[in-house]
């Protein structure tokens, strides 16, 4: 069963939802700064996130699954789909962002054989996932705490079998899952002591995958990268991002 829409609005809507939102935005833009000239599709509850690129990128839809319920995003800019079967062309988005979609899902191979479907030869995917390790998947205060929560093995070993090459991950969201003011307002001073005492205590985990055409469903051992937006060119993979801008936060897959 899926957190429905409404309930999504209230969240993000609240002091608590935007220390949540401010967090996972954080490692977010460490590792897409921008998306300029590119197709950006956000699966789940995704528009939250997508506000930041939607003035340079060349399109920006929200996809949201049919048993959530969708809310106006922009003229033409939101969709109503079912999980398995997204109403978009072959190779389409270079980028794709997955939040409050994994988690929920019947089918979570069907929908991300699906995004795989649509994204763009060596495009670029980000999950946003509750850990399995945190309060916030404990927690039934908040849509992360809804579905079924990931490792950080799990979430990888997922997308090795849906044809994705994990790339990089990183956790976020430490202050603890409470609406009580005072926690909430120290919510930036919980994630900058927690990035150093509880690194593995994150209430999510965030994990960029790459679009292979021959991947393996064997989880790759190969080397990884991290990556910036790449140029319109469909055959040319992404450049390196530099470290400084990323480094802080993920580590390699």
């Amino acid at each position: 069963m899926r957190v429905d829409v409404l309930a999504l609005q209230r969240f993000y809507a609240s002091p608590l939802g935007e220390a949540a939102h401010r967090a996972a935005s954080r490692r977010l833009a460490a590792l897409w700064p921008h998306a300029e000239g590119l197709d950006v599709l956000a699966v789940g509850y995704g528009t939250p996130y997508l506000d930041r690129y939607r003035a340079d990128a060349r399109r920006t839809v929200a996809m949201m699954p049919a048993a959530q319920g969708a809310e106006p995003w922009g003229p033409g800019l939101s969709a109503l789909a079912d999980d398995a079967r997204l109403p978009f062309m072959d190779a389409v988005f270079d980028r794709v962002l997955i939040v409050h979609a994994i988690e929920e899902t019947p089918a979570p191979n069907a929908l991300l054989r699906e995004i795989w479907r649509v994204m763009a030869p060596e495009g670029r995917l980000v999950v946003i996932a509750a850990n399995r390790w945190s309060l916030w998947a404990q927690s039934d205060a908040t849509p992360f705490g809804y579905g079924r929560p990931y490792s950080r093995t799990q979430l990888a070993t997922l997308l090795s079998d849906s044809m994705f090459q994990p790339v990089v991950s990183a956790r976020a969201l430490y202050a603890p899952p409470s609406t009580w003011t005072p926690f909430v307002r120290a919510a930036d001073a919980f994630e900058r002591v927690g990035e150093i005492m509880w690194p593995a205590q994150g209430g999510l985990v965030l994990m960029e995958a790459v679009k292979r055409l021959y991947a393996s469903t064997a989880r790759s051992a190969d080397r990884v990268l991290l990556a910036k937006a790449p140029t319109r060119s469909r055959q040319t993979a992404p450049d390196p991002l530099p470290k400084r801008d990323a480094s802080r936060f993920y580590f390699r897959t």
